[in-house]
């Protein structure tokens, strides 16, 4: 008998050597088969595709009332970010040879919220985490200065933001960490056309939220090739003429609900499948020897993979919460894929929100 099993391993081995096709395998478990079994209310997770406000050439934060009319009534109690975490610029920096040059290019410098405060990135994070695991109900304005500059030490701009937007105008001064540059650096983040800013962090403090969670990831970025026939194949697949027909125009983006429109037809289901067939549908079925369009995808995968763990760490403590994830627009079709697997998660339907 035992030499039988040996026989039998070598066969699969050698099988496998020649490339024998294998038969593909049904997952024997479906985590989404297991909802019905959770105890207690599901958790909503509203996943807001969002254009990048910052390459608009106009931006009035007017413009954003009628769609943070709409959010406010979802009653978010968790918001997420497409931002890098201080802990993850942290972990770039330390390591640049292994992610050459994507710290500077997607995290800010601290260096004048180290010198108003004393602390380094890490023993921001650690402060900052601690002091809203005890945060009161009803802290000091000097209290949410005080954290205020240390979320900015601890390179978590967003949440300082919403510290700062929850002080009455008249504190939103100097002292308790907050000098002269950091007292500008917040009024200059205020006014920045940023939806991590102008539609999270505004939003958080409207809903009462203590801060938002930074969940976007790059260390998916040390998968991506280095190869110039790379980019070369990327460049080409982006600017292939061979492209579906987008959906019609939104309304114009300057009137008074304008934006509103644009958020309504960025996260319409023609819209998001246009995004998806257009760019990573194309570049996986784009033939090269090395698979470049695929690589591209899998790169892509990894990011979304990442982000969508961060978001779901951002409610494990609050089962039934009501959740709104704030990312660029082409993420939403991956995010709303890859929650939906999520045992205690019940999608929203934007349309519904934003109606």
């Amino acid at each position: 008998m035992k030499n039988f099993w040996v026989r039998a391993g070598l066969g699969v081995a050698l099988a496998l050597s020649l490339g024998v096709p294998a038969t593909a395998q049904t997952p024997a478990f479906d985590p989404t088969t297991w909802k019905p079994l959770v105890a207690g209310p599901k958790t909503q997770v509203l996943v807001l595709g969002s254009i990048h406000l910052s390459n608009l050439e106009k931006f009035d934060p007017a413009s954003m009332n009628a769609l943070l009319d709409k959010l406010a009534a979802y009653k978010p109690t968790v918001i997420t970010i497409e931002a890098l975490s201080g802990m993850q610029c942290d972990q770039l920096r330390r390591y640049p040879t292994i992610y050459p040059g994507v710290a500077d290019q997607y995290c800010r410098p601290t260096d004048a919220a180290q010198k108003a405060t004393g602390l380094d990135v890490p023993t921001a994070c650690a402060q900052a985490e601690a002091m809203l695991a005890s945060w009161p109900a009803n802290p000091t304005p000097a209290a949410r200065r005080r954290l205020a500059a240390t979320l900015l030490a601890a390179n978590e701009r967003a949440s300082a933001l919403v510290q700062w937007l929850r002080l009455p105008v008249a504190e939103r001064r100097v002292g308790d960490g907050i000098d002269a540059a950091l007292l500008k650096l917040l009024t200059d983040i205020a006014a920045a056309p940023n939806e991590n800013y102008q539609i999270a962090a505004v939003l958080a403090a409207r809903s009462g939220l203590e801060r938002v969670y930074a969940t976007d990831d790059h260390t998916s970025d040390a998968v991506q090739s280095e190869d110039p026939g790379f980019e070369a194949a990327i460049t080409r697949i982006w600017s292939s003429p061979k492209n579906p027909t987008p959906p019609a125009p939104a309304a114009d983006a300057n009137a008074a609900t304008g934006m509103l429109n644009l958020f309504r037809y960025y996260n319409s289901p023609p819209m998001q499948m246009y995004a998806i067939t257009s760019d990573f549908g194309k570049a996986a079925a784009d033939k090269t020897p090395e698979y470049w369009g695929r690589q591209y995808v899998g790169w892509w995968e990894v990011r979304n993979l990442r982000m969508v763990a961060n978001i779901r760490a951002a409610f494990v403590k609050t089962p039934g919460a009501r959740v709104l994830s704030v990312v660029g627009a082409s993420h939403k079709p991956y995010f709303d894929a890859y929650l939906n697997q999520m045992h205690e998660v019940e999608l929203v339907d934007v349309a519904s929100v934003l109606k």
